[in-house]
């Protein structure tokens, strides 16, 4: 969850008033755009912050240890926030921008996509609509609203950086699809909204890095779709657990010819779990992975994609390397215990 500490006031320096030659150079046109961006991000902040929520979340010592942002995205009051935020606190409090406060209940939250959730025991005012970050592009307006530090509802603007990025979370999964963007983020931040022009929820802001200036990521709303669907649904994400601890490898080039493999990289088993199905279908340590029902496996972070929902309970061909054979084994993968990574 985030903290916040209080804020230190830090003068930049004195400013020059504007000369009337300088003055004078500002055109109408330039006037025009200015005000079509403002209109932009106004228009934005109307449709979505109403629906922003300052979260106080409370420990298991009844001390207030943190807080974060959610967002109201259903009319029947469920919010989307980080799993970070509110993972392991007992009492988390919803503020909304005009005041009004009210409890809110953890649905589910999934660590693998530090997504959580929420939902709040009365009527919501309001509530924003997830967009298609599909159809984002490079160079878009994107705003964010959330409570950086404790100050309710701020809003930053900036554009989207890029798309498709990956990012690692504490769980040790990779979240796909990615956005990054430089409207600024800090702690406190983490939960709330990344919105278009539209008015449209695009991303959920998750994280920044901490020595870069304008390096922020959101997770995509093709994400949050997926992930917020299912914990509503079943209070969980379900992932396939086939209980093997791995490490990627290089393979020499020799290798990877003999055996027409894509890949001159795979996944060193380095030991499997007691009651996984990888041991039980016969996988030992030392095995290398190079492929998943016939796609191929250089790394771990692509085992972890390949280990899908879908796969639970139906056996599935993992290609592997023993000693100088390739092997197909049949493995029936199972649901992924909380926390636990494939």
């Amino acid at each position: 969850m985030d903290t916040y500490f209080s804020p230190v006031y830090d003068p930049i320096g004195d400013t020059q008033p504007a000369t009337p030659a300088a003055v004078s150079s500002v055109t109408a046109e330039d006037l025009a755009l200015l005000d079509a961006y403002s209109r932009a991000v106004i228009g934005a902040v109307d449709r979505v912050g109403p629906a922003v929520l300052h979260l106080q979340v409370t420990g298991a010592n009844e001390r207030a240890n943190g807080a974060g942002s959610g967002v109201v995205f259903t009319p029947d009051a469920y919010v989307l926030t980080n799993s970070h935020v509110v993972s392991g606190v007992r009492k988390i409090q919803a503020t909304f921008p005009d005041g009004r406060t009210l409890a809110a209940n953890l649905v589910g939250d999934d660590p693998d996509t530090d997504l959580a959730v929420l939902r709040l025991e009365g009527e919501a005012p309001g509530f924003a609509r997830l967009g298609d970050s599909r159809r984002l592009r490079v160079g878009q307006l994107v705003v964010a609203i959330g409570n950086p530090f404790g100050f309710q509802c701020t809003v930053t603007a900036g554009v989207v950086s890029a798309l498709g990025r990956s990012l690692r979370t504490r769980s040790g999964r990779l979240i796909d699809s990615v956005i990054q963007t430089d409207a600024a983020l800090n702690p406190g931040n983490s939960g709330g909204p990344l919105v278009t022009a539209a008015g449209e929820v695009v991303g959920i802001n998750t994280a920044i890095i901490g020595m870069a200036q304008g390096i922020c990521f959101s997770i995509s709303a093709a994400t949050v779709e997926f992930v917020a669907t299912r914990l509503i649904r079943e209070g969980r994400v379900r992932r396939c657990y086939i209980g093997v601890a791995g490490q990627n490898v290089p393979l020499t080039r020799r290798v990877a010819r003999f055996h027409e493999l894509t890949r001159e990289t795979g996944v060193r088993v380095q030991s499997t779990a007691p009651d996984g199905a990888a041991r039980a279908a016969g996988l030992l340590s030392g095995d290398i992975i190079v492929a998943v029902d016939g796609i191929p496996v250089g790394d771990v972070d692509e085992l972890h994609r390949l280990m899908s929902e879908k796969r639970v309970g139906k056996p599935v061909p993992i290609t592997v390397l023993r000693l100088s054979q390739k092997l197909d084994v049949a493995v029936t993968p199972r649901e992924s215990p909380p926390r636990v990574a494939a």
